[in-house]
Formats: structure tokens, C-alpha cells, sequence
């Protein structure tokens, strides 16, 4: 059986749930969220608690039980608090700035990138070398702030490029002259 999975969801004071067959809805001061369920799982609420159960006690359904405990405890954690990642740029030139819902970096290529942010996602700039993506989805969040290192990762050398504030580069030693 899931530890995880058999921990109930406590719901916040001003977090609203609305559970139907196949879909929960969350709603809360930062927003809302939606989620398709899985049949292979039960979903019960009980005045201000959630809990999950599998159907069958076998495998995948334990495993999607952990999952989707997972999930909607993110969804509360979500509308309540939010989530945000920080990224750092190290770089000679590079710089990043937000105009509207476009994210505009330069990052040492011969043009620079602009990058439209999804819907829910806000990105704050601080001194041109610090992001801060943040919004109600976590997995959003997460693929966000992803794609945007992806656009120049570190590298090993000198550490150019964008990483996490809390990534360690590994660094590699150069070469070495005779």
C-alpha cells in the first residue's frame, strides 16, 4: 500500500472543492485548478478532509493512489500559497526582462529570444539576472522555469548560462599549457 497515498488531504479555510465522478475542481485566493480522475482510484470527501482509495488492491492502482494524492495536495498547496522557482544568469551580456506576457532574454546568440509565457505563469526580473517564475500550477511552474534553462544551460567550464539558484555546477578543469 501507498504511505503517501493513504494520508488525508486537510482543505484550508477558504479553499472550496467541488468532487465529481471523473474531474476536481479547486478554488482558492490564488485561483483555480482542474484535473481529470482516473477510474482506478476513489475520491471521498468528508466535510474538510480528502481522502484517496484504490479500487483493487494491486500495484498500479496503489501507485495511482499516491499519484493523485500527490496531485491534489499540490492543487491545495496551489490556490493557498502558490509556487515558485528562482533562476540565475551568469554570463557577460546575458539578461533577461519581461515586457507584458513575453519573456526576453539574451543569452550571447547573434538574436535574441523571446519566450511567451503560459497562461498563469508570471515571471519576475531582479537586476536583469535573477528570475523568479512563479504561479498556481506546480507542474507548470516546473515545465516553465525547465524550458527556460533550457535555452542556455550551464556550462562546465566558467558556469555560463541559466541554472537553478539552489543547482551546484560541477566544474571541469581547463587545458592546461605545456
Amino acid at each position: 500500500m501507498s504511505r503517501i497515498g493513504k494520508k488525508p488531504i486537510v482543505i484550508p479555510a477558504g479553499v472550496k472543492v467541488n468532487l465529481t465522478a471523473d474531474n476536481i475542481d479547486v478554488q482558492g485566493p490564488k485561483g483555480k485548478l482542474s484535473r481529470s480522475l482516473p477510474d482506478t482510484v476513489v475520491i471521498s470527501m468528508e466535510a474538510d478532509v480528502i481522502t484517496v482509495e484504490p479500487i483493487q488492491s494491486v500495484r498500479r492502482n496503489t501507485a495511482m493512489q499516491g499519484l493523485y494524492r500527490s496531485l491534489i495536495a499540490n492543487m491545495v498547496d496551489g490556490v493557498t500559497t502558490g509556487f515558485s522557482k528562482v533562476l540565475e544568469i551568469n554570463g557577460v551580456g546575458y539578461r533577461a526582462d519581461v515586457k507584458g506576457s513575453t519573456l526576453n532574454l539574451a543569452l550571447g546568440y547573434s538574436h535574441p529570444i523571446e519566450y511567451p509565457l503560459p497562461e498563469g505563469i508570471s515571471v519576475e526580473v531582479e537586476k536583469q539576472t535573477r528570475l523568479t517564475v512563479s504561479g498556481v500550477d506546480k507542474e507548470l511552474v516546473g515545465a516553465t522555469a525547465a524550458k527556460i534553462r533550457s535555452f542556455r544551460g550551464p556550462e562546465p567550464y566558467k558556469g555560463k548560462g541559466i541554472k537553478y539558484a539552489d543547482e551546484r555546477i560541477l566544474r571541469k578543469a581547463g587545458k592546461t599549457g605545456k
